[in-house]
């Protein structure tokens, strides 16, 4: 065995003995469905710390020459497919993490240069029985290899698009790297597998598509692989076993990302709160805000208002497909958005087109970017947040309409306010404080229609249920009476004791904020 062929298993071993591990080896079934055929390329992006490493080794355990997995995959689903022991430790593997070549490196070239050198030590080491002339190219020397032994190889690359990240600026460096790649794996015979993962979809320029026999799976679409992107809503089931306080809490930290079907948590967060009995930012402590924070400050149109929009709880229309699959790229607001997408900041539903912020440890590190920098309006109306949700549950009407009026003028100039869907997005933003009490729905269906806000008490809050009407240009006096005659709060009262029926109109003559509050009881 070399550095990098045929590894071994004891990385994978580590990681189902430790104290949490989630079977996710049925994977493997889905790539052996492909092994040895023409769809044989597979690319799977991922956000760091979402399981690529994990994966990587598993699927070395599983396919490599250089082990005997079996006993170690015995007690997972696997196990009792029918083309498990099939593949079982039958090929020539090759895992290679770029991360480390990037690390040593100071450019594209430099890199991929000591990645080749890497293989050819390994490639003459294991086989030195046939005497391979230093002159070979890499795949010429992997073709004698096959031809004498017909075994085929399975490469398994880890953070095969680091070149972009690292050395963003590198143009020309990473083309070297990319036609590297093609020459390695494009149209080869001894070629079983070819297993790619990073954070980006695969890089093109203009017509340059050196890898373009990848099938790709990216976080704006995993296909088939979705429900193994993360934890599913079953797999936190399982781990929370009965604790119904764990599992809400757990969902309201770490769920939210849209997979296609899946509702999808992020497993490392998952893993650190069970492990440390303790609910916090662990993903986003992994790597510094000051990368998202430079992205949230690009200077494009929109962009602004699409983040106040998601801060406040609200879904954006964004295009994916003009992405270039880089850090640098960028001529939309649309392609900052994608960006935060991959890099799993925000979450996105392929069925609608929308992004939205997934959970309550990405939105604090958005909160934690607008502190400062130009952005002192919306987190003023942050801080006022507070002081409204105790107006509007001591039913001070002039008091929420003064400060939903003052967080409405001091944002003007970043949302227009112009119709009922922006005031939504002004009130969302005023109640920022009460997602601690509430689960703050738009668009709530009860009764005879839908109610524009609906804020339902979380598990162990003793406060009344809000359903909120707003109005443009009308009165608050219908707006209660909409609520009334709609029956908008039949849904409600199985959550509380009392509802607060709140209505708030905009008038655009005299542009002023009116407030109209209601107490009822649940019946």
């Amino acid at each position: 065995m070399g550095l990098y062929l045929n590894p071994g298993n004891d990385l994978f071993r580590q990681a189902v003995k430790s104290k949490i591990y989630v079977d996710k080896t049925m994977l493997i079934n889905e790539v052996n469905a492909v092994i040895d055929t023409s769809d044989k390329h597979i690319c799977i992006s991922r956000p760091r710390r979402f399981g690529k490493s994990m994966t990587a080794n598993m699927l070395a355990a599983y396919y490599s020459r250089g082990c005997d997995s079996k006993d170690l995959f015995k007690d997972f689903a696997v196990f009792k497919t029918e083309d498990f022991e099939k593949h079982l430790n039958k090929y020539n593997v090759f895992q290679i993490d770029v991360r480390g070549f990037a690390s040593k490196s100071l450019g594209g070239k430099e890199m991929t240069d000591k990645l080749e050198k890497a293989l050819r030590r390994d490639i003459k080491e294991d086989f030195h029985d046939l005497n391979i002339d230093d002159d070979y190219e890499t795949y010429e020397m992997l073709r004698i290899v096959y031809g004498k032994y017909k075994i085929p190889f399975v490469f398994i690359i880890d953070e095969w698009d680091c070149v972009f990240r690292v050395f963003r600026n590198d143009i020309s460096g990473q083309k070297y790297y990319l036609d590297f790649l093609r020459d390695l794996l494009k149209e080869k015979e001894y070629v079983a597998l070819d297993y790619a993962t990073g954070i980006f979809p695969i890089k093109k320029y203009g017509e340059h598509s050196a890898l373009n026999m990848y099938r790709e799976y990216t976080m704006t679409n995993q296909k088939r692989f979705s429900q193994y992107t993360g934890f599913t809503v079953e797999d936190v089931k399982v781990l929370c076993e009965d604790n119904t306080e764990l599992s809400e809490e757990l969902k309201i930290w770490y769920d939210g990302y849209k997979v296609n079907k899946y509702d999808i948590y992020n497993p490392q967060s998952v893993v650190q709160a069970i492990t440390e009995n303790s609910f916090d930012n662990y993903w986003t402590k992994t790597e510094s805000f000051e990368a998202l924070k430079v992205f949230m400050q690009a200077d494009m149109d929109g962009l602004r208002q699409c983040i106040i929009k998601m801060i406040s709880g609200e879904k954006v229309r964004v295009n994916t497909e003009t992405f270039q699959n880089d850090m640098i790229t960028f001529s939309s607001a649309d392609d900052v958005i994608t960006l935060l997408i991959h890099l799993g900041y925000l979450t996105y539903d392929k069925e609608t087109n929308e992004a939205w912020i997934p959970n309550k440890e990405v939105h604090q590190e958005f909160i934690n970017c607008i502190k400062d920098g130009g952005w002192e309006e919306v987190m003023n109306s942050i801080r006022k947040s507070e002081e409204l949700l105790l107006a509007t549950i001591n039913q001070n009407e002039e008091k929420v309409a003064e400060i939903i009026e003052e967080i409405h003028r001091q944002n003007s100039s970043i949302i227009a306010y112009n119709n009922e869907l922006s005031l939504s997005v002004t009130l969302a933003l005023a109640y920022y404080s009460a997602r601690k009490q509430y689960e703050i729905i738009r668009e709530f269906p009860s009764g005879e229609g839908f109610a524009d806000l609906a804020f339902i008490p979380r598990r162990g809050v003793n406060l009344p249920a809000i359903v909120a009407e707003l109005k443009y240009d009308k009165n608050a006096e219908g707006a209660i009476a909409q609520i009334k005659k709609r029956k908008y709060t039949e849904k409600l009262q199985a959550f509380s004791g009392e509802i607060l029926l709140v209505a708030i109109n905009y008038d655009l003559k005299n542009k002023k904020h009116e407030c109209k509050i209601e107490k009822v009881l649940k019946q």
